[in-house]
């Protein structure tokens, strides 16, 4: 198998100036799009709330969630977020923008890697496939930890191997290792121990397996430790002072027990994340098996230029990619996201695998993506069967036509380059199949907001704009969705629900109304009040006996005030639009 040279005058790569142009539209193609879509819960309305707070109350070291302290995740995204807000203002494409610098910073690292390790043309093809794989892409659109941590935790790893590189300099050597500390330092203000599980079991595993035991003396230990713990420990030590309840619920409870046991009820089988390993690296699937193939090959044996202790960066890729999977399978609680920081590594390889095939030997790699992208256009015409009461049938074929877009990009981007590299233009068909996937993907993960407006509140709070008033009482009962807050711009009383709250509530119960029966009480005596509820609970509401108006309703909630109060003249003109049907009341059942 012959490498494609950098040199190669039949297939030259881009100049400097055209590559620094794909990246600046690769930039803003991926972060102008930010704003686009409303938020949705669970995770995008919690982690743009927990920063809001932040930002109101002025404190940065005990995160809180709708008034309650919230220990789950450590700060290091709520303090992005919450500086994006101070310097940009509140609004959608501010609670993302940490998201997507994230997951561009990525591809970027990954692309300026593979350049040092292997040469440019590896270096553009790894950039290219990970800007352009079906879940990193969607995934730096969503406002979860997930991508944060994943830049954070592939930051440790590309780091540790420019500095452990053929050829690199003792200062080069220092240099990125002391990065590879901070970003590990980093990785646990983002999300906790697996900044220091991922990395630290990837050294022991490649060491079992290369017996480079010299490598341990390269690792600058001691001043590595003073940069990490430099880096996370001020804040582990603040909270902890300020909280005294933290350390057992953050490391006891929501860094050991949820892995070991089924507390938090996400359960799934061993091959769990099987699927979305093999969806989620597409378009590259039909590279991926052979590209594991070489790297294990090539792994097993040194090439010339490498001495027999030196660093073997496949084996460290191979064994990242692996030993994340195993751990993530092998826990009691699975979320599709928890394999995203594999795609940094499994992008280089693939990058590697690409440059390095033989010339025009990947066109049926091509074709078979190809025929993907058909029968994926096929399946997108059958969206209408997914409908519910809730999100209407109409909307997911609505969403399933614009698929059909990305899937018309795929086929596209597939033929071109199937005919490219026919004709010895491996640069040209990479990335055409990689822009045209980028610009299919941006496309679906933008028109999902036909769907997520149904799952928002953003237009709920639109809707009851004239009823609002500062400080009113505004109860949540029997739910908390979490965008709620955000759009209110104010926490709301959650009434008979305590959820992922429950913590909070405990340490500080007077925040929540724990019965019905208290919430009527409340509800009597209040001033200017408003109730959001689950549409299926106002039955019960109704039945306390409470003066209840419905100000708005959608097929998830219901909006309620009191009839007998003056909200306003604004809440008087609303009120006459109000469909009457809204405050009708139940029918009796015919006995």
């Amino acid at each position: 198998m012959t490498a494609l040279a950098d040199e190669d005058l039949r297939d030259p790569l881009p100049s400097r100036r055209v590559l620094l142009l794909l990246g600046l539209l690769l930039a803003v193609i991926w972060l102008g799009v930010l704003g686009l879509r409303d938020l949705v819960p669970t995770d995008e309305g919690r982690y743009a709330e927990i920063p809001r707070e932040m930002v109101a109350s002025g404190d940065w070291v005990t995160p809180r969630l709708d008034g309650f302290k919230y220990f789950e995740k450590p700060p290091l995204q709520y303090w992005a977020t919450a500086l994006s807000y101070e310097c940009f203002g509140i609004g959608q494409w501010q609670a993302r923008l940490w998201t997507g610098l994230t997951g561009l910073f990525a591809i970027a690292f990954t692309a300026f890697t593979g350049c040092l390790l292997w040469g440019r043309r590896v270096g553009l093809y790894a950039g290219a496939v990970l800007a352009s794989c079906v879940y990193w892409v969607a995934m730096g659109h969503i406002n979860t930890l997930d991508m944060g941590v994943s830049a954070c935790l592939g930051g440790s790893l590309l780091s540790f191997l420019l500095a452990q590189r053929e050829g690199a300099s003792a200062r080069a050597q220092r240099g990125w290792m002391l990065a590879c500390w901070a970003f590990m330092g980093l990785s646990l203000l983002s999300k906790g121990l697996i900044g220091l599980a991922f990395p630290g079991m990837t050294l022991v595993l490649y060491t079992l397996w290369a017996r480079d035991w010299g490598l341990w003396r390269r690792l600058h230990i001691v001043p590595g430790l003073l940069v990490l713990l430099a880096v996370a420990l001020p804040w582990h030590v603040l909270v902890q002072l300020r909280n005294p309840e933290f350390f057992h619920f953050y490391f006891i409870y929501q860094q050991f027990d949820r892995f070991a046991t089924p507390d938090l009820s996400r359960p799934g089988p061993w091959y769990y994340f099987l699927p979305i390993v093999l969806l989620g690296i597409m378009p590259w699937l039909p590279s991926l098996a052979p590209a594991l193939a070489q790297a294990g090959r090539r792994s097993l044996r040194a090439a010339p230029a490498e001495s027999p202790a030196s660093l073997r960066a496949r084996r460290v890729l191979l064994v990242w990619a692996a030993f994340i999977l195993v751990f993530f399978s092998a826990s009691h609680s699975k979320l599709p996201s928890y394999v995203l920081p594999m795609f940094p590594a499994l992008a280089l390889l693939l990058g590697e695998y690409l440059a390095r095939a033989r010339q025009r030997s990947l066109g049926w790699q091509f074709g078979c993506w190809a025929l993907l992208s058909v029968v994926a256009a096929v399946g997108f015409t059958q969206m209408g069967r997914a409908g519910d009461a809730v999100t209407p049938a109409a909307l997911y074929q609505r969403y399933g036509w614009w698929l059909e877009i990305t899937a018309a990009l795929g086929l596209l981007g597939s033929l071109l380059a199937w005919r490219w590299e026919r004709r010895g233009r491996r640069s040209l068909a990479v990335l055409g199949l990689a822009g045209c996937m980028l610009v299919g993907l941006t496309v679906a993960t933008q028109a999902f907001q036909i769907l997520g407006r149904t799952a928002s509140t953003r237009d709920v709070v639109a809707a009851i704009r004239p009823w609002l008033h500062p400080g009113q009482p505004f109860y949540a009962v029997a739910t908390y969705d979490q965008t709620l807050p955000f759009y209110l711009r104010r926490e709301v009383t959650v009434v008979q629900y305590r959820g992922e709250l429950d913590f909070g509530i405990r340490q500080q119960p007077g925040l929540w109304v724990p019965t019905l029966g208290d919430f009527a009480s409340r509800w009597k005596r209040d001033r200017l009040p408003l109730a959001f509820m689950p549409a299926a609970e106002l039955p019960a509401v109704r039945s306390l006996g409470l003066p209840l108006l419905v100000i708005e309703r959608t097929p998830r909630y219901v909006v309620v005030a009191r009839p007998d109060q003056d909200y306003g003249a604004a809440a008087r003109r609303a009120q006459a639009h109000l469909p009457a049907r809204w405050n009708r009341p139940p029918r009796r059942v015919r006995q």
